[in-house]
């Protein structure tokens, strides 16, 4: 790597942490900590939702697929997109409408205390544990792109330099989450969702350049690597996956946080159809590169399987390495670790929300907001230094880690369908949760570790994550006749929330990001004189960034005079 790079790296990780402590001032009460004290702007909200979906998966993984099948991979992606604007015609405003601070509120509300600590206790295993894999994954990536394609074909190993970088990253993340809060997290996704498109719309005139452009690239395609679907990811598949995502965003704790921190019903639709809105055309942008890197590097005939694994694994960053720029690298860097610090933040706030205000606050006698505010930073560096714990620890409990997280993934979706539908009919108490998840736990285990049950249709996730809970919960229906417990109290909580004065959204959003644009323009015109080619794509990029953050400077100034 150049010098150059490793400044740029730098300063973005020195950022970071600066946005983290200036947007701290802000942080007055659990309100603010956890929920941005209802004021953010909805198009900030959408792009966190867009972000915390994002993670450095889609360059390995879905970068792996679409180098290995082709288009399937933009297939599968765009799901995601019809999932979140289903969730956002269905259920975002009415999250929104019932006032709580936190979704753990919701599912103590409607279903009682043993029902949150399930919750609680299996969600936050699965997601901790997740999370820490993924930070693993990042330092592991990220020190492969920095000593090359050899390290990049290395088995996944410990080592101090790794674990140095693992503590690195903890620290960064950590820092700006605990003491910014969801404030934080919202800002340094929405800085992260520009650094990460920026980087990727980079790449793509450069590789396809190299690859004779898109009709040099069709023209070399493998045969079927441009279909929407295969053998393995058909057209079923595709619809399984929406369902069990609609689920996942309607109701999954960080993904209804979003919903929870705009001034009104009509933000939160609205953040949920920019997530989703960006998830129908953006993989076509992100999963490019890969693609084209199948036609500069094919896979040669007769290659074993590992060897396949390990092509796919690495095709995202060779691609990019191969056209980057003097700088542009470290932007890229920058945008790897992006894509993780995203998810990683997003479970530490929403988790030491739920831990501080639906466990902590009950059991303190009347804290004040300070001493939740202290309580939820003390949480979130619990939690933090948890995850870093367990993504040291992966390289020798890889496969320990592999069991919680597929014995806890049977459970999030039982979980989350009757809290979702749970929005919608009365009749769904607390023993619909306990039937569903005691029904579809131990036949989803048996799905996932065993051959006990024939057939790969019930093995299939669509079965056990979908229909299977989809039923139990429709036979709950009809055998429960009274309204549950819960109902009446969310009921009266959203008819007290309709009367309550409209939060305006804060103009401080705006004005960061217009800030942060300029910073950006301003190093794209820097590495001008470094690089002897590319220097007009420079300029123009470096150009396109200042006009941005003019306008967003000028809309922060409006946003002002109108408060």
């Amino acid at each position: 790597m150049h010098l150059t790079d490793w400044i740029i790296m730098t300063a973005y990780l020195a950022g970071t942490v600066l946005v983290g402590v200036f947007l701290g001032r802000y942080v007055k009460s659990s309100s603010d900590m956890f929920a941005a004290g209802g004021k953010s702007p909805w198009w900030i909200s959408g792009l966190s939702a867009f972000m915390t979906m994002f993670s450095a998966n889609t360059f390995v993984v879905w970068g792996g697929i679409a180098y290995e099948h082709g288009m399937v991979a933009v297939g599968i992606n765009l799901c995601y997109g019809v999932a979140a604007i289903l969730a956002g015609y269905t259920v975002a405003g009415k999250w929104k409408s019932m006032g709580i601070a936190t979704p753990a509120e919701y599912i103590d509300l409607r279903f009682g205390r043993a029902a949150l600590h399930c919750y609680t206790w299996f969600m936050m295993a699965f997601r901790i544990v997740g999370t820490g894999g993924a930070l693993y994954a990042i330092a592991r990536l990220m020190l492969a792109v920095i000593g090359g394609e050899d390290s990049m074909a290395g088995a996944a190993l410990a080592s101090p330099q790794l674990n140095i970088t693992i503590l690195i990253f903890a620290v960064i993340v950590v820092g700006y989450t605990m003491i910014g809060g969801l404030w934080a997290v919202l800002m340094t996704d929405t800085l992260q969702f520009i650094i990460l498109n920026l980087a990727v719309i980079f790449v793509i005139p450069l590789s396809l350049a190299r690859t004779g452009g898109f009709s040099g690239f069709m023209e070399k395609a493998p045969e079927g690597f441009l279909a929407a679907t295969s053998d393995q990811y058909t057209f079923l598949f595709l619809v399984g996956w929406v369902a069990i995502h609609y689920f996942m965003i309607g109701a999954e704790w960080a993904f209804v946080q979003r919903y929870l921190c705009v001034p009104s019903k009509k933000d939160a639709r609205k953040s949920a159809f920019l997530f989703g809105g960006l998830y129908l055309f953006s993989p076509f942008l992100w999963l490019l590169p890969p693609l084209l890197w199948r036609v500069q590097q094919p896979i040669p005939d007769g290659t074993d399987a590992d060897t396949v694994t390990r092509m796919s694994e690495t095709a995202y960053i060779l691609s990019c390495k191969a056209v980057l720029p003097i700088g542009m690298l470290g932007l890229m860097l920058a945008a790897l670790f992006s894509a993780t610090a995203s998810m990683i933040s997003s479970q530490l706030n929403v988790f030491s929300g739920v831990l501080t205000k639906n466990i902590y606050e009950p059991l303190a006698k009347n804290p004040g907001e300070k001493q939740l505010v202290r309580m939820g930073r003390l949480f979130t560096c619990i939690l933090g230094f948890v995850i870093a714990g367990i993504a040291i620890a992966v390289p020798y409990i890889g496969g320990a880690a592999k069991m919680i997280i597929s014995v806890t993934q049977v459970m999030v979706t039982p979980l989350l369908a009757p809290a979702l539908l749970a929005l919608f009919f009365r009749r769904l108490g607390t023993n619909t949760i306990w039937a569903t998840v005691g029904i579809c736990f131990p036949l989803g285990l048996l799905a996932t570790f065993t051959e006990a049950l024939d057939g790969t249709w019930i093995a299939n996730k669509t079965f056990t994550g979908v229909i299977l809970p989809l039923l139990v919960i429709a036979v709950m229906l009809l055998i429960s006749k009274r309204e549950a417990l819960g109902w009446r109290t969310i009921t009266e909580l959203t008819a007290q929330e309709a009367d309550r004065e409209t939060t305006q959204s804060s103009a401080l959003p705006a004005r960061i990001v217009g800030i942060s644009l300029a910073v950006c323009a301003a190093t794209l015109f820097c590495l001008i004189p470094l690089n002897d080619n590319n220097q007009g794509m420079l300029a123009g990029f470096g150009l396109a960034l200042a006009l941005l953050s003019s306008l967003m400077l000028h809309l922060s100034r409006r946003m002002r005079q109108t408060t």
